[in-house]
Parts: structure tokens; sequence; C-alpha cells
């Protein structure tokens, strides 16, 4: 390994020469560009030219006799988190109607892939998505956003016998699991496309994001779950509005510890992270008045209030471990640690 000093100019800008055979090699002559990549270890990597990307990793699915749409609708789904940019799917022409369904139901259920060629017998799919225009941290942005406002429409679809509210929570959870498949692609990428390579996103915290983002899809569902018990709750009666209260204080409660936790994470503020941990008690308690109230229904009215009080408590407990993270990042990235 050759050593080289750095030289300051200018009084703001540091300068280090190059090799002159690498230089020459590389066919570059004095005002020519050239591209530098810094890695997650501090190294920085210099090209004579941007990294291209690379040609379209192919997947191939046979289709089974007898299977189901669920069924195959998993393989297409893992082969796009896999990084597969072509998926083709063979099949025979009588069952043609069946894979051409579950194909375009692929295509709307996640971000990029369409369907490019079309025969009696194949289908082609192309991941047209680009991971560079929205990165990881993006999708956790708009994941956040969505799953607290889904939260607060929950509750309020409850309170207002909102039926349309109630659906539209659920509808929103598919945009959800979008970007969290999103974010689990873009962290196969990060551990599999070659380095330098345009496809290939930042790894710094990119584990990272990846266990929020599937704390974050939790959430939504949790939100949806607790927009499905209008049918039992309000459907054909107002909820009482003691118990709306104190549901709307509970979800208040949880959707604070959310938002802290999250800031701490885009922050990297450790001090916000641990009030986020620390706020959690308080929530429990919300927790223990509300399931002591709600012991005292029967049936169905008993089985979906306790569902809500589960799921405002594990998305409290979401937004907790979420907090963690935040710490855990913080800490990895710290200049300070020596």
């Amino acid at each position: 390994m050759e050593g080289r000093k750095l030289q300051l100019t200018g009084g703001s800008t540091y300068v280090v020469s190059l090799p002159k055979r690498w230089v020459v090699d590389a066919g570059l002559k004095a005002g020519d560009t050239v591209f530098l990549e810094t890695a997650t270890d501090g190294s920085v990597n210099i090209r004579p030219r941007p990294a291209e990307r690379p040609t379209a990793r192919k997947k191939v699915f046979d289709e089974k006799d007898g299977e189901v749409r669920d069924h195959l609708l998993r393989k297409l789904i893992g082969a796009y988190i896999s990084g597969f940019g072509l998926i083709e799917i063979r099949f025979r022409p009588e069952t043609a109607p069946f894979v051409r369904r579950v194909a375009r139901d692929f295509c709307r259920l996640v971000i990029g892939p369409e369907i490019i060629e079309e025969t009696r017998t194949t289908i082609g799919i192309q991941d047209l998505s680009d991971p560079t225009e929205l990165s990881s941290e993006k999708c956790l942005r708009r994941m956040h956003l969505t799953v607290r406002a889904m939260l607060e429409d929950a509750i309020q679809s409850l309170k207002e016998r909102d039926e349309t509210l109630a659906r539209d929570v659920a509808q929103r959870d598919q945009d959800v699991d979008r970007l969290y498949w999103m974010v689990a692609k873009q962290y196969h990428l990060a551990h599999t496309a070659p380095p330098g390579s345009a496809e290939r996103p930042s790894e710094t915290g990119i584990h990272t994001h990846r266990l929020v983002a599937k704390l974050l899809e939790r959430v939504g569902d949790h939100a949806e779950r607790i927009a499905s018990t209008y049918d039992v709750l309000v459907k054909e009666k107002d909820l009482d509005p003691k118990l709306v209260k104190e549901f709307e204080a509970a979800n208040a409660s949880a959707t604070a510890i959310l938002d802290k936790a999250f800031s701490s994470l885009m922050s990297g503020n450790i001090d916000l992270a641990n009030e986020a941990i620390d706020a959690h008690a308080h929530h429990q308690r919300l927790i223990d008045a509300l399931s002591h109230h709600v012991s005292a229904k029967k049936g169905e009215e008993l089985l979906a209030l306790g569902a809500i009080v589960d799921s405002l408590s594990r998305t409290a407990s979401y937004a907790t471990d979420i907090a963690e993270q935040a710490i855990n990042l913080a800490v990895l990235l710290d200049p300070e640690t020596p």
C-alpha cells in the first residue's frame, strides 16, 4: 500500500495526487472528472467513470399444478425483495387468466415492477424502480407519516361512526406494505449488488432501517386491526363516550412515543430516544386502566375492545423498539467513538 500526503489549497480544499500509472491506464487526462464513493469503513473508492447499472438478474417461475394465488404471489414478492430486476412466469394456456391476474396484483402491490411482455404461455415483468431515487430513509419517513395518520383515523372512525374512513385505513395498510418491501429490497441490494454499482444503496444504517421498517409495518397492521372492529362496535350504535376518551388518550400516548422514537432515529438524538422509552411506563398505566374497564363487556364486544387495547399496547412497544434501534445507530455513527 502506498501512502500520499494531503495538501491544503485555497484555505479550505484538501488535495491528494493520484498515481500516474493509474491515471494513464484509465485513459484520463488533466481536466477529466473522477468519481468518488465513500465506504462505511471510512475509505474512499476512486473510479475513472461512473458506475454502470449492471445487467438485471432474471428469475423464472414455472406455474405448478393447483398453485393458489397467495403461493405464487409470495414467490413473486420474494424475487422482488431479492433484487431480481426481471421475472418471467411460465404457465399453461388454460391457466393464463389466473396467472395474469396474479401478475397484475403483484405489480399493484409493490413499487417498480411492470408487465412488459405477454405471450400465450409467459409473462415478463421488469422492475423499473430506481433505489437511488427512493432511499430507505425516504421510505421510512413516508411509512411513519402514514401509520401515525392511520392510527388517528382508526380511532376517529369509531368515534364518528365513519365507515368510509375505517375502510380507508385498511386500504392504506397496502401502501405501508409496499414501502416495507422496498426497504427490504434495498437491504438485500446493499449486501449483494457489486460495490460501486448504481443500484447499490449505501450500507450506512441500512440494517437498522430494515428493522425499523418492519416495526412500522406492524404498527400499520395494528391500525388496520383497530379500524376492523367498526362492524362489531359502532355499525349500529355509538361507542361508550368514556371509552372513546380513554382510547383517544391511549392513542395519543402511543403516537407521541412513536413520534419521539422516529425523530430520534432521524436525528441521532439519544436523549430523545430515552424520553420515548421512559414514556412507555405511563402508557402502560393507561393500558391497564383500559383493560380493567373493557373487562366488564361481554361476547363479541369484549373481543373487539380487547383487540383495540392490545393494538394500542403493542404500538407503543414497537415504538420503544424503534427508539432502541435509534440509540444503537447513533452510537454506531458517533464520530467520537474510538
